[in-house]
């Protein structure tokens, strides 16, 4: 199984907005897509990938089960209706979105529904997203880490969320890191903006090369070409270890994302 190291989010982005990023994205050479049930906008993506020309099986589209979604009688009509929307028989990749709030649908029960989902080709791989070691642990007595393809959680040069990480990487568990630039605030920041002015490259290049160097999957969003023609080029930024170190500094536990009701208990 991989996870492709680059690709386009789609968080906040809807209707016409989503569209037009999308399929520009696609015109740029973009070809992973990441989107949810809750944003709401499988439909434009669906419609974006659909008017764009581009070959389905040229693209890997990642979606995630919302929490009302993951018992094992809703989470396969559930994603059904997510294909239906995206226009598409199957995606590439299907998360939970978030581990069930206090426990109501245990993490074997939604993972199995998700492995059968993977049986019957309506997903190509499986896996989870904001889950901490204790659950993803869970994940992994249902299912196995080899049947697990990433665990997608906030992850940027404020957060670099070193527990988990580690956990993952002693169980063969990929990362992908979502708020990577954190919420734009990584940009003004004193350390990357100096080494983006040694490789003349931007901040935002800066960041999306340090995590990707780290081995960890990236999905940056935007609506203008411009930056996400920007962004693609991070791909090919080698930053050296003394970069690394720099960034590696700069961890200071500042999580931007823990919604009241919804966040599970964090490392």
């Amino acid at each position: 199984m991989t996870i492709p190291a680059f690709g386009l989010g789609t968080f906040r982005l809807q209707d016409d907005v989503v569209i037009h990023s999308v399929k520009t994205a696609l015109e740029l050479g973009y070809r992973t897509i990441d989107t949810a049930q809750i944003y709401e906008n499988e439909a434009a993506v669906g419609q974006a990938i659909t008017e764009s020309g581009v070959a389905r099986g040229d693209l890997f589209v990642t979606t995630k089960i919302w929490i009302e979604n993951l018992s094992a009688e809703k989470l396969i009509p559930s994603l059904e209706e997510s294909l239906a929307k995206l226009r598409t028989h199957y995606v590439d990749l299907t998360l939970i979105h978030w581990p069930s709030p206090e426990g109501a649908v245990s993490v074997k029960e939604s993972m199995l529904a998700l492995m059968a989902a993977k049986e019957a080709g309506l997903t190509r791989q499986i896996g989870i997203s904001n889950f901490p070691i204790a659950l993803m642990q869970e994940a992994i007595d249902a299912v196995g880490a080899e049947n697990i393809a990433t665990n997608q959680i906030e992850l940027h040069p404020f957060l670099q969320n070193r527990q988990v990480v580690e956990f993952a990487q002693k169980n063969d568990l990929h990362i992908t890191s979502y708020m990577t630039l954190a919420y734009g605030d990584a940009l003004k920041d004193q350390v990357i903006n100096a080494i983006a002015q040694k490789h003349k490259a931007t901040p935002a290049q800066v960041v999306l090369a340090w995590a990707m160097t780290l081995g960890y999957a990236v999905i940056p969003s935007s609506t203008k070409r411009e930056n996400l023609a920007s962004n693609m080029a991070a791909v090919d930024l080698q930053l050296d270890d003394q970069d690394m170190a720099n960034i590696a500094a700069l961890d200071r536990q500042q999580r931007l994302v823990s919604p009241e009701g919804l966040a599970p208990n964090w490392d």
